[in-house]
């Protein structure tokens, strides 16, 4: 999907993605909410809605200490194998 913002000031496009972003964080947090009460409800397993089907597990996911790494390898082994990209950022806060 996409949206006609073509006819938009830059100062209704900004205007326009900071309400967006606040909908958005109100809806994560609304979602963080369902999760856990589901979780609660559920526990592991599944339920089934009328359109959609809530399935919870439990995985164990491994992490890489950086920290704990950067503390054991010399930092001419860290700048040898660190990759450098480009990365542009569009931040917005409210006034």
């Amino acid at each position: 999907m996409s949206y006609d913002i073509s006819a938009l000031t830059t100062e209704e496009k900004i205007d326009a993605l900071g309400k967006l972003k606040a909908k958005i964080a109100d809806l994560e947090l609304y979602e963080k909410d369902l999760k856990n009460s589901l979780i609660t409800d559920i526990g592991k397993g599944a339920a089934e809605g009328k359109t959609f089907r809530c399935t919870i597990s439990e995985t164990a996911r491994e992490t890489l200490d950086m920290e704990a790494v950067r503390a054991h390898v010399s930092p001419q082994f860290i700048r040898a194998n660190t990759k450098v990209s480009k990365s542009t950022t569009v931040r917005i806060t409210a006034r």
